[in-house]
């Protein structure tokens, strides 16, 4: 596929389906790391308040020299600024943080369901959206219970992010989202380096395209839909995760893909769960 592939999302708005991810990044290396993907040709960029390094993510954008309408940010509402007041604020403490007028996503990070307040933070998500603070809105980490409240507000969100890697493909939510019109993303989409990347089935995929295991995950995502960034510090494998949009798997490698998911493949919380 083409290097920078958009899709286009429900309220017209267009995202870069391949993008760098700063999860787990420290911020001391945020601004150097960030740099680095902009430099390769990343134009996506996903962090978030909890993350602490928007900061960092902010003073690479404007050292980058790229203009502001090339480029697309993401950043998430933590969940202690979960309610209505407090989300309209939260915005304006992470534009600052980036150095932004405006961002491109702007996402409630878990729904916290027994928290009982993301109705009333999706009703200031509109509000923030109407004020050109984000461009597009959306939820992350939303069980099919919370994400029906959300649906039924009338209201929907432009993308859906979520933990989603072979070993635990979330088909049934992936399809909630096309059902919608929902662009999903995916969060840990190498499996956090774990058992994915040592899987038979993809090395011998790798192998056949003389390509690395990430590559091939990565290609299979794109080949299905995800918007996907993947983290690294390194910047050899900043590169390598770019170049996975070189390769091009065929229909029959992408059902053995699809094929590896698994009851127990989840890494992290599952959103009903989640409730710090």
């Amino acid at each position: 596929m083409p290097r920078n592939a958009t899709l286009t999302l429900n309220d017209g708005n267009v995202i870069p389906q391949f993008g760098y991810g700063v999860w787990q990044v420290d911020p001391d290396v945020a601004e150097e790391v960030v740099t680095k993907a902009l430099e390769i040709g990343y134009r996506h960029i996903d962090t978030a308040k909890i993350y602490g390094n928007e900061e960092g993510v902010g003073r690479a954008i404007a050292k980058s020299g790229i203009a502001r309408e090339d480029l697309f940010i993401t950043t998430k509402l933590w969940n202690d600024d979960q309610g209505y007041d407090s989300a309209l604020k939260a915005i304006d403490g992470s534009l600052e943080r980036l150095g932004l007028d405006y961002v491109d996503l702007y996402l409630i990070h878990w729904s916290q369901p027994k928290k009982g307040k993301y109705l009333e933070t999706w009703k200031a998500f509109q509000e923030i959206k109407a004020s050109g603070k984000a461009r597009s809105i959306g939820i992350s980490n939303f069980g099919e219970e919370a994400f029906q409240d959300i649906i039924d507000t009338g209201d929907i969100p432009a993308a859906h992010q979520i933990e989603l890697h072979p070993y635990f493909n979330q088909k049934a939510m992936r399809d909630l989202d096309a059902k919608y019109d929902i662009v999903t993303e995916a969060w840990s989409p190498l499996g956090q380096g774990k058992a994915d990347l040592q899987d038979e089935t993809i090395a011998q995929i790798a192998e056949a395209h003389d390509a690395t295991p990430a590559q091939v995950i990565i290609a299979w995502h794109l080949a299905i839909g995800n918007v996907v960034f993947p983290k690294s510090v390194t910047p050899e494998r900043i590169e390598e995760n770019w170049a996975a949009q070189d390769l091009t798997l065929s229909s029959e490698e992408i059902a053995l893909i699809d094929g590896l998911t698994r009851e127990d493949g989840r890494i992290g919380s599952a959103p009903e769960d989640f409730n710090d």
